[in-house]
């Protein structure tokens, strides 16, 4: 049986606006000095992205929002092999909007933007991983 075209289509889009946060991120702890808030930013983004390409391919409803750890339970409801990869990503949800407006948060340390760059790609890979072909770009 072929997988619905809008699907698959959707998934994609997803996962391609994922990768292109992760780049970002990774843009953004090369340069010098590194830009640690904006690369958190976009390693929530990215992982919000992965998370959701999965729900979309598993033909799953989820509310418009930011909270990885909404995001993440409704992945293990699916596919409980999801639970070690997507455990504690409740702590990156605040980097959604925690750096976009000026405010009283010191600067992460560029040690918790690599360890939050290791996580992303561990979960962007675990998304991948059980998706078929198809619904990768």
């Amino acid at each position: 049986m072929q997988a619905d075209p809008v699907r698959v289509e959707d998934t994609r889009a997803w996962l391609e606006k994922s990768s292109k946060d992760l780049r970002r991120a990774e843009l953004s702890l090369a340069v010098e000095p590194p830009d640690t808030e904006d690369a958190l930013f976009h390693l929530q983004q990215a992982i919000e992205k992965a998370l959701k390409a999965y729900l979309v391919w598993r033909d799953r409803a989820f509310r418009k929002t930011h909270d990885l750890l909404e995001l993440a339970n409704l992945c293990v409801e699916i596919d409980e092999d999801l639970a070690g990869p997507l455990d504690g990503l409740a702590a990156l949800t605040r980097y959604a909007w925690e750096f976009r407006y000026p405010g009283e948060s010191a600067e992460p340390s560029i040690e918790e933007a690599q360890a939050w760059l290791f996580r992303a790609r561990q979960v962007v890979g675990a998304v991948l991983d059980r998706l078929p072909a198809e619904g990768k770009p």
